[in-house]
């Protein structure tokens, strides 16, 4: 669907202007106990259990009501997670599932926000700039070694941005690249919904449903420089086939 055939009722543009101040409410009033929390090193506990308690009320107010659907029977973990990237409620979503000893790799952009800055700094999230590949990569290299012997997962989106053309954007190497390095599976999760509730730049929404799909795990053990592409192909065939859209 096209970014101009959304239409927005007044009430929409309304709740989502409110959004983002009660969301940050929420985030100022977590942050002493987020900071509490991350002196005593339990991180993952704030991105398990706190994130989701900023995130969901957030999508209530929205008038989003968010499921997860599990397609495998256990969630691998520690493991690379991918998802499909298309709208500015990926955000919250994102938040609100939970994953459990994930870091997410996000835009150096998010740190102009002092909240952003303070909570991601504290509980060891990565930022990386996204527009210069050759720093993104250092900046990745040197997580590895915290992210292996603190057998954490990466949350990641080989996208790259949600602004590509196409309802799945090509995808990059570097959360593949990363899951070979690391010695981890990859872990498709496709966003069902985000896409058509908020399309635009901003967080404009309507109300609706949408669903995080989280699927198998897919080893990684046998992959090299020489069939990466191959592989990388393989695993975008598969969010264009949940997408409903041809190649």
């Amino acid at each position: 669907m096209a970014e101009g055939t959304y239409k927005y009722t007044v009430w929409d543009y309304i709740r989502s202007f409110l959004s983002m101040p009660f969301f940050f409410l929420l985030l100022l009033l977590a942050t002493p106990v987020i900071l509490l929390l991350s002196l005593g090193r339990l991180n993952n506990f704030i991105v398990e259990k706190i994130a989701p308690i900023l995130a969901k009320p957030t999508l209530a107010f929205l008038g989003v009501s968010f499921s997860v659907k599990k397609h495998t029977e256990e969630i691998a973990s520690p493991a690379v997670y991918i998802i499909n990237h298309s709208s500015t409620l990926d955000m919250l979503t994102l938040l609100a599932m939970g994953l459990p000893r994930v870091r997410f790799v996000a835009k150096w952009q998010f740190q102009y926000n002092p909240l952003f800055f303070v909570v991601g700094r504290l509980t060891g999230q990565v930022f990386i700039r996204r527009e210069h590949s050759e720093k993104a990569v250092r900046t990745l290299q040197k997580v590895v070694s915290r992210i292996k012997k603190q057998r954490l997962s990466l949350m990641m989106a080989p996208e790259g941005s949600r602004k590509h053309e196409g309802v799945i954007g090509p995808f990059k190497k570097g959360p593949f690249r990363m899951a070979m390095e690391l010695g981890y599976p990859i872990v498709p999760i496709y966003f069902e919904g985000n896409r058509e509730l908020s399309s635009g730049k901003f967080l404009v929404t309507k109300k609706g449903s949408c669903t995080a799909h989280i699927h198998p795990p897919i080893d990684t053990s046998s992959w090299s420089s020489n069939n990466l592409e191959e592989h990388i192909k393989e695993v975008r065939k598969l969010y264009l086939n949940w997408a409903g859209v041809a190649e």
